[in-house]
């Protein structure tokens, strides 16, 4: 299986866009400098997470505890996710032009 198929069985159609959008912002603050290289990835997964949780709390109904529960748990997994997924796909990028 590769990368492709493994990003479409994991993270949901929806939040796949969120993979680029990582990606840029990862490149942006790397260029600006704004943080340590090494806290890049930890301020993609809060961002992700962030972003993922917007778009379950815009798409969800929340009635009960146990649908607040998934709602978090949703946006945590998946933020952290293409959080990874953007991470990665840069590793592969830098590792491609060497």
């Amino acid at each position: 299986m590769d990368i492709i198929e493994m990003l479409k069985e994991f993270i949901r159609p929806e939040l796949l866009v969120l993979i680029p959008v990582l990606y840029c912002i990862g490149v942006a603050l790397k260029s600006a400098q704004a943080f340590a290289d090494k806290h890049i990835p930890l301020a993609l997964g809060a961002v992700g997470v962030a972003l993922a949780a917007l778009w379950v709390v815009a798409t969800s109904t929340i009635a009960s505890p146990q649908d607040g529960a998934l709602a978090v748990f949703t946006a945590i997994v998946q933020g952290v996710l293409v959080a990874g997924a953007s991470v990665y796909i840069n590793q592969l990028i830098k590792q491609s032009q060497k």
